[in-house]
């Protein structure tokens, strides 16, 4: 599986300039099976939530729906959720043919910026499905609980996303915890992070993909770009095979 890891700088809680900006990036790549966008993709991590919040099929998701026609690619991608009274900030999956195949709400908000007093919290782990390919989805914070990972590893994900807008002051976290999160679980790992600035926080990105050993096979600091990487399925379960440590799984 080909998959694009699309690290950009968000202009700040401008959705229409920020299209403009993914569409420039994208425009010239092709034959990806899976575009893979930062976390709240189309306005940077805002605490408007009411302001800046959409239906499920709102304008975010007809704007990525068209790129996934357009592309014949499935999208990972960040939306700010309204769903009655309730806000989420929720990755969504969508097909190449458009369609929304699943969501993910962020479980763990992130407390320390106050997240949680502007956004509902997620109740459980969502799985998707490209082809044969099983994959666990989270976001940013989530990062720091390895609980979650543990069960997609223990459902035996492939391919475990986290897309995120992680500020450089504690980069060194998230590139160690990506890079535990693959070896305890022994499946790919990418994690998508922007760049630039917003009102209060710097980013360098540093995206990152991680295979089931835990070696780095990208990781692009400080830089709009898109970054492709093919993922060998095979390599998973030659992993796992040869180091069955997910089957003694005990407290999980």
């Amino acid at each position: 599986m080909k998959i694009a890891l699309v690290q950009y700088s968000p202009a700040w809680e401008d959705k229409e300039s920020n299209k403009q900006k993914i569409l420039s990036l994208i425009s010239k790549v092709e034959g990806v099976d899976l575009f893979v966008f930062p976390e709240m993709t189309l306005t940077g991590f805002t605490m408007k939530s009411k302001e800046m919040s959409e239906t499920i099929h709102g304008e975010s998701f007809r704007f990525f729906s068209s790129i996934a026609k357009e592309k014949s690619a499935n999208i990972f991608a960040g939306i700010i959720e309204r769903r009655k009274n309730r806000i989420y900030n929720t990755l969504i999956h969508i097909k190449p043919d458009g369609n929304l195949l699943k969501l993910y709400r962020k479980i763990h908000p992130f407390s320390y910026s106050g997240e949680n007093e502007n956004y509902n919290a997620g109740t459980k782990p969502v799985y998707t499905k490209i082809r044969s390919w099983k994959i666990g989805l989270t976001i940013c914070y989530d990062l720091r609980f390895p609980e979650l990972y543990r069960k997609y590893g223990k459902k035996r994900t492939q391919l475990i996303v986290n897309i995120a807008n992680w500020p450089d002051t504690r980069i060194e976290h998230w590139r160690a915890l990506l890079k535990a999160r693959a070896i305890e679980n022994q499946c790919y790992v990418a994690g998508v992070n922007r760049v630039g600035k917003d009102p209060k926080l710097n980013y360098v990105g540093f995206s990152s993909l991680f295979d089931p050993m835990g070696k780095e096979l990208a990781a692009v600091e400080n830089e709009e770009t898109v970054i492709l990487i093919e993922l060998d399925k095979h390599y998973v379960n030659e992993v796992r095979g040869r180091f069955p440590f997910l089957d003694d799984l005990k407290l999980i």
